[in-house]
């Protein structure tokens, strides 16, 4: 799970990890410029603005609703351009910032922000695409707040004339506390209320959603769309159920192939020292892996990695508080523990290993690259090998890298989206 950044002209100041394909970091500048250029006053949107919500609202309930984009088609065509990410005869449409009421790991209600953009037709009842995104380490690098590169990929499928929603997951965008980084179940649940409450915006616009939904992702996000697919499936989204499934690069064995591969090169070192140590502390909330940071992490980086995965910091300085290999960042119990988890350990890893124990009954499709250096192509080939795998079909990209897995996938699932359920 690799350190790199959004793309090019990225929004974000950082080089969010194993999500993101490496390219130039340019800064705020270019988003700013793109947005005065291309956006234009959101004030035609349509807010609905903040919603009366007494006590803690339910799942799917909206909070607030609050446009950050408006472009009519030749706008759409342009900005999407720029992110490469080209759709022809690309529909207008209209991007909200949905707060909205969720679960946290251990069940107590929450809050969460999510994407939502609605194409600018005039079909009455649009199926739904849910876009997944891959890591990302600072909170404002989220779809809804300055992580333009999803947000462009989720445009491109409401470009093309779906309802599309884009999660920002717990603790990221304008969601409460940390971030539960890796951890399926709640990206399975943020995912499904976030359509929830999508289908309510929508209902406010006087449209409809389709009860299929087509569910896709990338690096963590492809993790994230097999959960959400999973749930889907069992009926567990009232409503609603999935009508195909594409995820990309994702980590879905983290247990026999993505910790172990962290520790011996099939990952490249730097990126497996960030997602061992992001992945270690958000698991610590969730399941107490230990009882202090000096169990897991040697000295000096007990005293500072926790601090580190805040959401506030960049990956440039997360990356300066840690080593430069998983042998000088973990304890040798730890090392042990990637390698053969028990306890707490291996609950973490088999909760969220479970994405590919599924029929889904619909078609999915898993694309992959053998050239890959931070999610190894054998996570897509153990999840073939498991119950998924019998309705499934894996797409090798080759010697495409990780992020160059996106760029290659996300145009061909539209394609193949749109073949296989059209937008209406």
């Amino acid at each position: 799970m690799s350190p790199s950044t959004a793309g090019a002209g990225a929004a974000s100041t950082t080089q969010p990890i194993y999500c993101r394909e490496v390219m130039v970091n340019v800064g705020r500048v270019l988003p700013a410029l793109l947005a005065a250029v291309l956006l234009g006053s959101c004030a035609a949107c349509g807010s609905t603005g903040d919603r009366q919500v007494t006590g803690a609202p339910a799942r799917g309930e909206i909070v607030s609703a609050s446009p950050v984009m408006e472009l009519n088609g030749p706008q759409t065509s342009g900005y999407l351009d720029r992110w490469q990410y080209p759709v022809a005869q690309a529909n207008g449409i209209r991007a909200y910032r949905v707060v909205y009421g969720t679960i946290a790991p251990d069940g107590a209600p929450t809050t969460a922000s999510g994407l939502v953009v609605v194409p600018d037709t005039g079909t009455r009842r649009l199926r739904a695409v849910s876009y997944a995104h891959g890591t990302v380490v600072r909170r404002d690098e989220a779809p809804t707040v300055a992580g333009e590169t999803d947000r462009a990929r989720t445009a491109m499928f409401a470009a093309a004339g779906y309802l599309a929603v884009a999660p920002d997951y717990l603790g990221l965008g304008t969601g409460p506390g940390p971030h539960p980084y890796g951890h399926a179940p709640s990206e399975a649940s943020a995912s499904a209320d976030l359509l929830l409450a999508a289908r309510t915006l929508l209902a406010e616009q006087r449209r409809e959603l389709h009860p299929e939904v087509l569910v896709t992702g990338f690096s963590q996000g492809g993790q994230a769309a097999l959960a959400l697919g999973r749930e889907l499936r069992a009926g567990k989204v009232e409503g609603l159920g999935p009508g195909a499934v594409a995820a990309v690069s994702g980590p879905y064995d983290v247990q026999e192939v993505q910790a172990p591969a962290a520790l011996d090169g099939r990952v490249e070192a730097r990126q497996a020292v960030v997602f061992l140590a992001y992945w270690i502390t958000a698991m610590n909330r969730i399941y107490h892996l230990y009882n202090d940071p000096a169990d897991a992490f040697r000295p000096p980086y007990a005293y500072e990695v926790e601090a580190l995965f805040d959401g506030r910091h960049d990956l440039l300085s997360i990356s300066a508080g840690l080593p430069r290999t998983p042998q000088e960042l973990l304890t040798p119990e730890y090392l042990e523990l990637a390698r053969n988890p028990t306890g707490p350990a291996l609950r973490a890893m088999a909760d969220s290993d479970a994405v590919c124990d599924w029929s889904p009954d619909v078609p999915v499709r898993l694309y992959g690259a053998t050239g890959d250096r931070s999610v190894p192509f054998e996570n897509s080939q153990r999840c073939m090998k498991a119950e998924l795998g019998a309705d499934a079909e894996l797409i090798d990209l080759g010697a495409a890298d990780h992020g160059g897995t996106v760029h290659t996938a996300l145009p061909r699932i539209l394609d193949w989206f749109r073949n296989t359920a059209p937008p209406a």
